[in-house]
């Protein structure tokens, strides 16, 4: 039935875009890599930009599209492909990429949201203070998407937060990095197509990522717990080369604004399918596994944060992951998020 809703809804996105009108003009080919092969690729990318670009507006725009693995593209070079011309849309995992720019951190701070909607009014929120930040390096984000929430997956026994202490732990982004750090963890930063293989030997004990995104790279057969503390949700964005935007007929800049903003929609709404989807799946629960692969023989054993766990979380934010996440990219940091994010979490930064 969800499966059912959730086609029903992509359909009547994908017709809205289609019925899109746009005026005559010389072709558009556009060059975009944005995800991995997963189902934000497969369920909306493909369908809205590859095929639904394509035949609304009669071949006048279309997208040369390609997946991470397609393009033998790494998270963290995604916004470098941008900002030199090679690609003109990536979609890229914001905490990844933000050694480029720090702000980027701000949309998926550890300990900030524990809801999807919390973190998309933030993340609508802080848009505008990022743009400022990303057109200094000749970029523009024109949409923001997630991954299912991301939590905690080891492959050894874990009751609770304070269980991953002393453990190695692979985190995507400083953030991450702080807060594990703050619990006494041992953060540790290995590229997502090697964690598998790292879990495998013990290179870590335990990795952070998506709960449908685990499932879809396999890692219940070298994991045991899914711990759901949702220590952040991956959250990303499709970043445009600025020059390019800009010297794109208006009318299709407009139309691929409109589209996005249908993208933008269509994913957020998948990945809160996506994220209970991956949940069900990991545990073995058939009946409620739709869209990943169900865990026959070996179902992970799922343990759930604690009240006393989010707290704990909401404290690492304030206490370490903020002060930290401002030192590294400075004062405008701190004050874009108490002006954009604070009054949706809850928690401002204090300067010390």
């Amino acid at each position: 039935m969800r499966r059912t809703l959730f086609a029903a809804a992509l359909f009547a996105v994908a017709a809205a875009a289609l019925a899109q009108a746009l005026p005559p003009g010389p072709k558009v080919t556009i060059s975009a890599v944005t995800q991995l092969a997963l189902p934000q690729y497969a369920k909306v990318d493909v369908p809205m930009l590859r095929d639904g670009v394509a035949k609304a507006t009669n071949g006048r725009v279309e997208f040369n599209l390609r997946s991470y693995p397609e393009a033998n593209v790494q998270g963290p070079e995604a916004i470098r492909l941008v900002r030199s011309g090679q690609v003109d849309i990536v979609g890229a995992p914001l905490p990844t990429v933000s050694g480029d720019v720090p702000l980027l951190d701000g949309f998926d701070l550890p300990g900030a949201h524990t809801s999807m909607e919390s973190v998309r009014r933030a993340a609508q929120a802080l848009a505008p203070a990022a743009n400022r930040e990303l057109e200094r390096l000749g970029v523009k984000m024109i949409a923001t998407s997630p991954f299912p929430a991301q939590v905690v997956f080891c492959r050894r026994p874990v009751a609770g937060l304070a269980d991953l202490k002393g453990l190695k732990i692979r985190v995507a982004g400083p953030a991450q990095s702080d807060f594990l750090a703050a619990i006494g963890a041992q953060p540790v930063a290995i590229a997502f197509g090697e964690v598998y293989a790292s879990l495998e030997r013990g290179v870590v004990d335990c990795a952070v990522t998506g709960t449908g995104t685990a499932n879809a790279q396999k890692w219940y057969e070298v994991t045991t717990h899914m711990y759901t503390l949702v220590v952040s949700w991956g959250i990303s964005g499709y970043l445009v080369n600025l020059a390019w935007w800009n010297k794109l007929d208006p009318a299709v800049r407009d139309y691929l604004e409109k589209t996005f903003r249908e993208v933008e929609d269509a994913q957020w709404r998948l990945g809160a399918e996506l994220t209970q989807d991956g949940i069900e799946c990991n545990v073995g629960n058939a009946a409620a596994c739709r869209i990943f692969t169900v865990v026959k023989n070996r179902p992970l054993t799922w343990l759930k944060a604690t009240d006393a766990d989010n707290a704990r979380a909401r404290q690492i934010l304030t206490e370490v992951v903020l002060p930290n996440w401002v030192k590294r990219g400075g004062a405008r940091c701190g004050d874009a998020y108490n002006e954009a994010v604070a009054p949706i979490a809850g928690v401002r930064f204090v300067p010390r």
